[in-house]
């Protein structure tokens, strides 16, 4: 009987494993580009994140509504600007209700921003007012400094 017996493999035919040198800095470039794209992500998330709900804000939501109303946007024609009184009326008055309902519950700086914010809109509220009656008079007085072609109101409750 003849056995085999394995020997052992000579070195020529051993297979050799190659280590690439570099291989710790390639996973950690790696890791490095991941974590700044994770980052990106979050830093996009975060610009579109809602603010937190609080006074302040329920104050500058109201106010751009009613600034909206009071022709903060152009009408689609771009001849003039859209002026809603009769809505901007409304949030105005509900900006009072708020003052009237939030007395003694409010700090003092909350308390000097909504009046002043009251205040401020009720004053826009009438020069506009007055801007959209002369206009409907045929005399729209324009500010110095622009010309008698500028953009005029357009109420579109007429």
């Amino acid at each position: 009987m003849t056995s085999t017996h394995e020997t052992p493999e000579s070195p020529e035919t051993t297979p050799k494993i190659e280590i690439d040198s570099d291989w710790k800095a390639e996973a950690q470039a790696e890791k490095e580009k991941l974590a700044q794209a994770e980052q990106k992500v979050e830093e996009r998330a975060e610009a579109r994140k809602v603010p937190e709900a609080d006074f302040r804000g329920l104050l500058g939501a109201l106010a751009s509504q009613a600034l909206m109303g009071l022709g903060m946007h152009q009408d689609p024609s771009g001849k003039g600007v859209m002026v809603d009184l009769e809505g901007s009326k409304f949030v105005i008055d509900l900006i009072g209700v708020v003052e009237e309902k939030t007395k003694g519950n409010l700090s003092e700086e909350e308390e000097t921003e909504l009046k002043q914010l009251y205040t401020e809109l009720q004053n826009r509220f009438v020069q506009i007012a007055q801007l959209v009656a002369a206009q409907g008079q045929g005399g729209v007085p324009t500010p110095e400094g622009e010309s008698a072609g500028a953009p005029s109101i357009i109420d579109p409750t007429v």
